[in-house]
């Protein structure tokens, strides 16, 4: 990790004058100024604002960064970890990046800002913050990431046995008759890497079943593009006679949609999602879910920061947890011809 005094030999300045580029620009010559700001580029040097309070010790403050604030798994986690942290002494800032790794890069610095010791991370999709999340695990931030891995990350994880929940959904389907199922959301690796996705065509074949082309859709894990995308594949001239949303947020768009359009469960459609949120047992018919153990989950992730802050054993590679189907009545034995509506 870059020093101020490593700033100050690049530049050519004594240490008090880089310092001064930070803390007083006006007081420089443009020259000295430009300088200095070259040589921190140069040398991704970050002030250590950690510094003052870790000289009496271990920082008490820890980062979540969530893909999505108004996602109830993401809340649900957030208070689970919360408490976990708050009785062991330490405090929690939560952070959002949007499923978006260009947001995450700015969430991760403003962190590092606040002086956290490990961060428990949504990672985002795309590469922008990789580099600096080495960066931060060389300066001794311990990061873990939970619910979701890049490609290629080496960083400890905690996530939901998404493969295996998704085989699962698409033999509950397959065995009360369903062949025309559809995901909401088509594997992408840059828009959509997710393994629910990743999974799907692989569970339908299988089943020796395929995935047509027309329900092969990229889309964002949001509730509009999922209500969006419900009345694409319900307008198709063969559409689908089963839906899996990836997300409860997604289910929420999908049941809007269906209701839209006159449609009812399980009779003209079945409707499969991920997340056992509250609304999916009150409405009615009640929705069929693949309930995550999100509790345990943020439990396992808070204690594994507490070990690792006090010097405990540090976590290392992927703890995956099962999920647990829960069959309600939003699925049944599909129609010859699944009802449609044009609009």
């Amino acid at each position: 990790m870059a020093t101020i005094q490593d700033v100050a030999r690049l530049a050519g300045v004594s240490p008090t004058t880089a310092k001064r580029a930070l803390r007083e620009p006006d007081k420089l010559t443009p020259g000295t100024l430009e300088r200095v700001r070259a040589a921190i580029a140069e040398l991704h040097y970050e002030p250590d604002v950690r510094a003052g309070s870790l000289r009496g010790g271990q920082s008490r403050t820890v980062g979540l960064v969530v893909a999505s604030i108004v996602e109830p798994f993401f809340a649900q986690f957030a208070r689970t970890a919360g408490r976990t942290l708050q009785a062991a002494g330490y405090t929690l800032i939560v952070s959002e990046n949007e499923y978006s790794a260009r947001l995450e890069l700015t969430e991760l610095q403003r962190l590092y800002g606040q002086r956290v010791g490990a961060i428990l991370l949504r990672a985002g999709y795309g590469p922008e913050s990789h580099e600096y999340i080495e960066r931060l695990r060389g300066r001794g931030v311990f990061v873990l990431n939970y619910d979701y891995v890049p490609p290629d990350s080496s960083l400890p994880s905690i996530l939901l046995d998404n493969a295996a929940c998704m085989r699962e959904a698409v033999a509950y389907l397959h065995g009360l008759g369903h062949t025309r199922i559809a995901a909401l959301g088509t594997y992408d690796p840059a828009i959509h890497p997710e393994e629910r996705s990743r999974t799907f065509p692989e569970a339908m074949r299988e089943r020796g079943l395929e995935v047509p082309a027309a329900y092969r859709r990229v889309t964002l894990l949001t509730e509009d593009t999922a209500y969006t995308l419900t009345h694409e594949l319900l307008s198709l001239p063969e559409p689908p006679t089963a839906l899996i949303a990836l997300t409860g947020t997604q289910a929420i768009g999908a049941f809007r949609a269906i209701r839209e359009r006159g449609l009812t469960l399980p009779d003209d459609l079945s409707l499969v999602t991920f997340d056992n949120y509250p609304w999916t047992a009150l409405v009615d018919p009640p929705v069929t879910v693949i309930e995550q153990p999100v509790e345990a989950m943020a439990e396992a992730a808070a204690r594994a920061v507490v070990r690792a802050l006090e010097g405990g054993e540090v976590l290392t590679g992927r703890h995956v947890f099962p999920g647990r189907l829960i069959v309600r009545r939003s699925c049944g034995v599909p129609r010859r011809e699944t009802a449609h509506h044009a609009g």
